[in-house]
């Protein structure tokens, strides 16, 4: 710093502490040094002063005594004088300056470093010269530099500091090192048999992908043109959609080692041991890669490595994640739920945070408290361990190896880092508790569903899997299978031939039927039954709960068929009767849901008609399914009278929607129980109609406990959904090819009932509801096509 003196420049004035304290403690050391030779008589202050001043030390301390003393001689004069501390501002530190900032930075540096290790040779022969006897010369200093270092090395005190520092380093060493062994396993090229053909109906996840691995076989195309190759894909799905699958035909296809890391790798007790994991894996990972021009690397259930503790955010880019199982209160007793098709639990699961331990993972909506990522600033491998991992992914262009550090001892340029080919890749079923910065593209630039395989993909994987063993299955019922399974996954399918195998082999036979994958399925999807036995009367009151259930399902459901029915028990269900839906649809008509509604009263119905007005608890479930439904069509999806939505309009404590059920039915209950009212009296009439049939398929389940939906059919003697095919309605009555409806739209009351989905009054002369179906008139009207 500087101050103006008469327009000039000069030099700070430093305070008197600043001057004197190098030079107040060079003369304490001496007077401490010199005080402890003096020894009276023998050793006076004289002698002492001048034994210690012929010594190295004396003359150290002396010498560096003078220059401090000059030093501030110079910064006095700097300090009084502008043309004295301009000359050596200016002048002799900025004329360095200049010179050597005209030298490039490389140069600049080579040079420094010499002048560097040339101060430390100097300070090194000067300090020898002076401490060790028989050297006089800095010169001998140097030359004597390997004699002394033998001398040095073959010390007994050398060797006991060093066995001491080496048994404490190395138990440290030792543990983390076996700590640290394990976690990943390596594949050579030769070892992987998987190929893109053994992954079935995943096609148009394989399409893609197989644009990620031309770019790994031919690295030169896009390279050459200045872009990157992808350095990592996420495969995120239910579970056992064949995500690890389709990772090891990867791996296959293109004829690179594949290194498989355990998920819980990098979980340890102690931390800083998922870090070294972490720095061993790329360390392998890069040889492997310069050895075979690339390698895959794949962290199966990637999801443990977790977050660096954040919360996750509701809902997030993946959409709905599975949810926590919980049972559905409704179902003890009966398993009230079931009985409602995949797009009604849906709705119920979505808009009363409902959850429903059948139902399919994917389709469960996400509740609040499902959405938190327990962190704890932790992540999932430990302190450190995902940073590391991070870095590590995208920190791979770095100089490395020996040769490099020896270049830069020597003061050349390092060689630029090699190209490491590494290909991520990670599977998870939990895509929101991932860590943001790991999606990030140059990590992970591709993301790929891997869902539940469509009905095409099913019937090629059921093929796959039976080609495999013996069979009789015709084409008609492979096609049935898959129609009817339309959440199986490829693991799924693959455990229900090998169940209907097992089957097969129990009763004395080598070749699989239709009926031994049914059961097998049946088994897998439901679960074996409770060895528990019914009392007569009470095992008669189920069948007919259950039949009733069975009878209104397959006359009025055209959108879904019975998969099975059953009385058998499993637990707190006394049986149920669980339908399929045969078309891969996104949604569900008013028609439809009140169909469902029909299909859940119709066991309070058959109960009171055959017993005479007497009703079991049973029913309880199904009713509470059947008034929550009622509840959403009436206050959420504008399917009654009004079309005002409830949904969002009630908090909880802590702020977030809760089911607006209690509010529905607080504004608008006396609609809800009218709905429902009207719904019981329809299904009434229809069992009434038909109580031989629903008299026989009760027989048949207290017969065989478990019977299918072709053996209902069987016994009701028509097609499912006959009632709604004879009596098209609404969206019922759109031709899907000719885009044209088969009849007018509804009345005041639709065939199934319910008021006017338009809201408007019918024109005079029109038929009403009451009209029988086959004496109205049939008017094609064109409609606008849908999207």
């Amino acid at each position: 710093m500087a101050s103006q003196r008469e327009g000039m420049t000069t030099r700070r004035r430093s305070d008197m502490w600043d001057r004197v304290k190098i030079l107040l403690l060079l003369a304490i050391v001496a007077v401490v040094l010199v005080g402890s030779r003096v020894q009276p008589p023998f050793v006076p202050l004289d002698v002492a002063l001048r034994e210690f001043f012929s010594e190295p030390i004396g003359v150290i301390i002396a010498s560096l005594f003078v220059l401090e003393i000059l030093r501030q001689i110079h910064y006095l004069f700097a300090e009084n004088s502008a043309a004295y501390f301009a000359f050596w501002n200016d002048r002799v530190i900025g004329g360095w300056a200049g010179l050597t900032g005209r030298m490039k930075p490389w140069t600049r540096f080579r040079i420094g470093r010499f002048v560097r290790w040339g101060i430390y040779t100097a300070i090194y022969a000067y300090s020898v010269m002076w401490l060790v006897p028989g050297i006089e010369t800095p010169v001998q200093a140097i030359a004597e530099l390997p004699r002394l270092l033998i001398g040095v090395l073959s010390s007994p005190e050398f060797w006991r500091v060093v066995s001491i520092l080496f048994l404490v380093v190395a138990q440290f060493a030792m543990i983390f090192w076996f700590l640290s062994r394990g976690g990943t396993d390596i594949l050579s090229p030769e070892e992987v048999k998987t190929r893109f053909s053994d992954v079935w109906g995943q096609d148009h996840v394989l399409n893609s992908i197989k644009e990620n691995i031309a770019f790994l076989e031919r690295p030169d195309e896009i390279e050459e043109k200045g872009g990157y190759i992808p350095g990592g894909m996420l495969l995120w799905g239910p579970p056992g959609t064949g995500k690890t699958l389709i990772a090891e035909s990867i791996a296959g296809e293109t004829g690179r080692p594949y290194v498989f890391v355990d998920p819980g790798a990098f979980i340890n007790m102690f931390m800083g041991v998922g870090i070294i994991k972490v720095k061993s894996l790329y360390r392998k990972l890069r040889k492997l890669s310069l050895r075979h021009g690339g390698v895959i690397v794949f962290f199966d259930e990637a999801d443990s490595l977790g977050s660096r503790g954040a919360m996750g955010a509701p809902g997030g880019a993946f959409g709905a994640t599975p949810a926590i199982a919980e049972r559905f209160a409704a179902a003890q007793g009966c398993n009230g739920i079931h009985y409602l098709s995949s797009p009604a639990r849906r709705a119920l699961l979505g808009e009363f945070q409902l959850e429903d331990p059948a139902s399919d993972p994917e389709e469960a909506p996400r509740r609040w408290r499902d959405r938190i990522i327990m962190g704890g600033g932790m992540g999932g491998g430990g302190m450190g361990t995902l940073q590391a991992l991070l870095t590590e992914m995208n920190g791979l262009t770095k100089p490395r190896g020996m040769s490099n550090r020896v270049r830069k001892l020597l003061g050349m340029r390092p060689k630029p880092p090699p190209k490491y080919r590494i290909l991520h890749i990670m599977a998870t079923n939990m895509p929101n508790a991932l860590d943001p910065a790991m999606l990030r593209p140059g990590r992970i630039d591709r993301v790929y569903k891997v869902g539940y395989p469509s009905k095409t993909g099913r019937k090629e994987t059921l093929v796959g899997y039976l080609n495999k063993v013996s069979n009789t299955l015709s084409d008609e019922e492979i096609e049935k299978f898959a129609v009817r399974s339309p959440y199986a996954t490829g693991a799924s399918i693959k455990d229900m031939v090998n169940e209907a195998l097992i089957i097969a082999i129990r009763d004395g036979r080598t070749t699989i039927t239709w009926d031994d994958l049914w059961r097998a399925k049946a088994l897998k999807e439901v679960g074996p039954p409770d060895d528990a036995e019914y009392v007569e009367r009470e095992r008669h009151a189920v069948a007919i709960h259950e039949a009733s259930h069975a009878v209104a399902a397959h006359l009025l459901r055209a959108h879904a068929a019975i998969d099975i029915a059953t009385i058998e028990r499993r637990g707190d269900v006394g049986g149920f009767v669980s339908s399929i839906p045969e078309e891969d649809r996104m949604f569900e008509w008013r028609s439809e849901y009140e169909v469902d509604l029909m299909v859940s009263i119709a066991s309070l119905a058959g109960e009171r008609m055959f017993f005479e007005g007497d009703n079991s608890a049973g029913v309880g479930g199904d009713m509470r399914s059947a008034t929550s439904l009622a509840a959403a069509m009436e206050g959420v999806m504008a399917m009654g009278d009004t079309i005002t939505s409830f949904a969002g309009t009630t908090l909880g404590p802590t702020g977030m929607p809760t089911s607006p059920v209690s509010a529905i039915l607080g504004k608008r209950g006396e609609e809800v129980e009218a709905r429902l009212q009207r719904l019981y009296q329809e299904v009434w009439e229809l069992l009434d109609s038909h109580r031989p049939q629903v008299l026989a398929v009760a027989a048949a389940l207290e017969e065989k406990r478990l019977i299918s939906g072709d053996e209902v059919a069987e016994i009701v003697g028509i097609p499912h959904g006959s009632l709604v095919a004879r009596r098209p309605a609404g969206w019922s009555s759109v031709d899907p090819e000719g885009r044209k409806a088969l009849t007018l739209p509804f009345g005041d009351e639709s065939p199934n009932g319910g008021p006017n989905p338009n809201g408007k009054p019918e024109d005079d002369g029109e038929p009403s509801s009451e009209t029988p179906a086959d004496e109205r008139p049939a008017e094609e009207t064109e409609l606008d096509p849908v999207d």
